[in-house]
């Protein structure tokens, strides 16, 4: 599956423009790509990943039981799923571009500030107390560094889709 939205791709989109945020690490530097119109998160990781679920980002963790691995560690072009984002109700969903140690990974994501823009090479930290990825800072573009809020994980839900049961 072709991703619909790849760097190539996006970078060739008329109308770009695009904002350097300073750089964290040997992956690239985290910017962000402004589009006519906007873009949720949820079109773009499908679209990215290959990970082939619909609906709201906070549904996504559930459907994918039985349809993907789910993980609790991230891999490289995994989704990443964030409960809990804004409002109790509402989640986060974005592409593990790169793991750079066991505390920090790279991702792309969309309309991490309800702008519609796309994010790439974003880097987020693991800060939970358990080293287990449960809870992260995610890059603040605007201010060129980790933003102050902690988000909850629920997982990682690989693009590889589950075998059905051969019987």
């Amino acid at each position: 599956m072709r991703p619909l939205f790849s760097l190539s791709g996006t970078m060739f989109l008329a109308g770009l423009s695009l904002a350097a945020c300073g750089s964290t690490g040997d992956y690239g530097s985290p910017r962000v790509v402004s589009r006519d119109k906007g873009i949720q998160c949820v079109p773009f990781a499908r679209a990215e990943s290959g990970v082939d679920l619909y609906g709201d980002a906070n549904t996504w963790w559930d459907k994918a039981r039985g349809k993907y691995e789910r993980e609790t560690a991230p891999e490289e072009g995994a989704v990443m799923v964030l409960k809990g984002y804004k409002r109790s109700d509402r989640g986060h969903v974005a592409v593990v571009k790169a793991v750079v140690d066991d505390r920090e990974i790279v991702i792309d994501h969309a309309n991490w500030l309800n702008d519609g823009k796309i994010y790439l090479d974003q880097p987020v930290r693991d800060v939970s107390e358990g080293n287990d990825w449960s809870e992260v800072r995610v890059w603040y573009a605007p201010g060129a560094q980790y933003g102050a809020r902690i988000y909850d994980v629920e997982g990682f839900i690989l693009p590889h889709p589950l075998l059905a049961d051969a019987r």
